[in-house]
């Protein structure tokens, strides 16, 4: 017997296994990609209970109730993917005499393993509903009849083989309430339901089944699992919707990372100075490099060099061959640099600002103009408009230090031409705002 058990429960779940690779054309021992990643839960615990009604056989003189209460089950369910699973189920049912028989008590005890299909699925029930489902299962099971009157009889053992429908309807995603018929057929049932006599149907000898049940439930499944929805609810058309949407999003993801805003090589995501100075060296970081910590730059400071008078050359106050601040300022050496396509002033150039506002301090009668370039790269128009801005970001500084503005004008020149457009050095020191004395 319990060789003959284990041959039909491999059996079918080789059918099972076999069904599977004929829908999917995929050895269900090999998960894909797909299924792996499919965000749905895969258990499921089912509790039953309802009425059934023993057919045969009977002794004579016997008869169970039609249909009678009593039939109660437990299951547990595995769905390996959205169409298919197994059902482990163990049951228990009472099988009384009714009015017109002769007394008699017996207990049928059954477990059983079984294939799954969710025919809801399948059949694309999602095309009209969201909440109606239909399962189909089958397999095989031992089970155990007993009585104790009018005679006792300890455990008949019999092989069920089992097969039913199961209409469901979602109440959460966490719930569903079910309604279920299985039909059971038993095959070397020696005794009666009843227990008084041996069976005296051929099929004892091996021929069909000795005994057939049917049992009508009702009960509830509880999904287990930390995702929204279950498989019996997550049609494959949705999965895939869902699964495609989460790779274009990460798709554009990396796109959006790899983008290179100053072009130094190094992408956003991992740019630590995001607008660093067109053509200067950077870091792994994408910092700037600046080995002595001024906040200039490496590559820019002997083109700047050039621009700025060096502090020996200047003593305040002074005539004659030395140059004094209003030099300074007047002719260029003083500047405010900008990044390119920006009116941030560089944070190295703030100092320049500073010189003109201890000038306008220490000289209240003076007055200052405000000019502001930009690069030969882009649109003129677009570059004269940037030129002004420049200015007049400059402006407000100078009126949030303290500086009056009617002693202040600001103008933009456009672009200057005066340096090679193809040096990015060269560039920098284009995009600024000079000053003029009055």
């Amino acid at each position: 017997m319990k060789k003959l058990l284990l041959v039909l429960i491999i059996v079918g779940a080789s059918n099972i296994n076999f069904a599977q690779e004929q829908e999917t054309g995929l050895d269900m021992n090999q998960e894909t990609d797909l299924d792996m990643n499919m965000d749905y839960n895969k258990w499921s615990i089912e509790v039953a209970g309802g009425m059934h009604k023993p057919s045969r056989p009977f002794a004579d003189g016997y008869y169970a109730h039609t249909p009678s209460f009593g039939q109660f089950s437990l299951g547990v369910r595995y769905m390996f993917n959205d169409r298919f699973g197994l059902r482990g189920n163990v049951g228990y049912s009472t099988i009384k005499n009714d009015d017109n028989s002769l007394e008699f008590k017996s207990n049928f005890y059954t477990t059983s393993l079984q294939g799954v299909i969710n025919l809801g699925n399948v059949l694309r029930f999602s095309d009209w509903t969201n909440s109606i489902g239909l399962l189909a299962h089958g397999g095989s099971g031992y089970s155990l009849l007993s009585t104790k009157e009018p005679v006792e009889l300890d455990n008949d053992p019999i092989l069920s083989i089992i097969g039913g429908l199961t209409p469901q309807v979602k109440l959460g995603e966490r719930v569903a309430i079910f309604t279920d018929i299985s039909v059971i057929g038993n095959i070397n049932q020696d005794y009666t339901w009843d227990g008084t006599e041996r069976d005296s149907d051929g099929g004892r000898q091996g021929r069909g089944f000795t005994g057939f049940k049917v049992d009508f439930s009702i009960g509830l499944s509880f999904y287990l699992g930390s995702n929204e929805k279950h498989a019996d609810w997550a049609p494959r058309e949705d999965l895939l919707s869902d699964k495609v949407s989460e790779l274009e999003q990460r798709l554009a993801k990396v796109e959006t990372d790899l983008i290179d805003s100053d072009q130094d090589g190094v992408p956003d995501y991992l740019d630590r100075e995001p607008n660093t100075i067109s053509g200067v060296t950077v870091d792994t970081k994408g910092v700037a490099v600046d080995k002595n910590r001024n906040g200039i730059p490496d590559e820019l400071e002997p083109s700047l060099d050039n621009r700025y008078v060096n502090e020996s050359d200047y003593v305040a106050g002074s005539t004659g061959g030395d140059l004094n601040i209003a030099d300074l300022l007047n002719k260029g050496y003083v500047n405010v640099y900008f990044k390119f396509n920006s009116s941030t002033p560089e944070t190295y150039s703030l100092e320049a600002i500073n010189y003109l506002i201890k000038y306008m301090k220490d000289h209240p009668s003076a007055n200052a103009e405000l000019i502001g370039y930009a690069d030969e790269i882009g649109n003129p128009a677009y570059n004269s408009r940037l030129s002004e801005q420049r200015a007049k970001r400059v402006y407000d500084i100078l009126l949030a230090a303290g500086i009056n503005g009617n002693r202040l004008t600001y103008t933009g020149n456009g672009e200057d031409s005066s340096v090679d457009k193809g040096s990015a050095p060269a560039r920098q020191l284009v995009r600024r705002v000079t000053f003029r004395l009055k």
